[in-house]
């Protein structure tokens, strides 16, 4: 974590004032303790694109883990308008044009996300993807990416399967994919609501199998 605290004292004049700043105000959890003592935000965004130089971001579902249990009290589904037709990328997500008309701006939909985020380890599975999104609004909004704490459960299956030298085929890391690997049961993709609470199961049914042979710290995710 020390890392994440350097890049974020560099920042802080930038951030001065913004919900970031606020959320930054809490402190970063210990990577020494064990996964549970932490408190996580699960979260998936659907995007009109795979980049966001190209796309946008239309839709974000989040739900909380609190002491080793998925909150379903604080799960939260958004729509964002689209500043253009979302064209073909509908056969996917599901989203027409007309369907974000009611969505919230993106400015208030993003403090709503950084107040649930504060204090938690974001959890995504690929990561990678919806960060990029999250962190160029951050940076449009507030001056700089999100520089929070993150679990990709796509990673940690990957290593999981490498360290047990299972070769990889395809569609074994989708979400559903590892999903059934524990014996969990298919949801429907592409929602980004339902996509968060069925990787948050994910997580807990990993972490459970891993910490059935001793302690698994926090360090252990990252």
């Amino acid at each position: 974590m020390w890392r994440l605290r350097l890049r974020r004292l560099r920042r802080q004049s930038r951030v001065r004032g913004t919900p970031l700043q606020t959320c930054w105000q809490e402190p970063l959890p210990s990577t020494s303790s064990d996964w549970h003592r932490a408190s996580y935000l699960v979260c998936d965004a659907e995007t009109s694109a795979l980049e966001p130089g190209c796309g946008e971001l239309l839709s974000i579902g989040w739900v909380g883990i609190d002491a080793g249990a998925v909150s379903l009290s604080s799960a939260r589904y958004e729509l964002i308008p689209a500043r253009a037709p979302v064209g073909h990328s509908a056969v996917i997500h599901q989203l027409r044009d007309c369907d974000l008309v009611g969505g919230r701006p993106i400015e208030v939909v993003m403090g709503d996300f950084l107040a649930a985020a504060r204090g938690r380890v974001l959890v995504f599975h690929n990561a990678r993807l919806d960060m990029a999104f999250l962190d160029r609004w951050s940076v449009a909004l507030y001056g700089s990416p999100l520089l929070l704490p993150v679990v990709d459960t796509l990673a940690l299956e990957q290593r999981l399967l490498r360290r047990r030298d299972i070769p990889i085929r395809v569609g074994d890391l989708r979400l559903q994919g590892c999903r059934e690997r524990y014996g969990l049961p298919p949801y429907t993709a592409h929602n980004a609501l339902m996509d968060a609470l069925a990787t948050a199961e994910l997580l807990l049914a990993h972490v459970r199998h891993r910490a059935g042979r001793g302690p698994l710290k926090l360090s252990h995710l990252l």
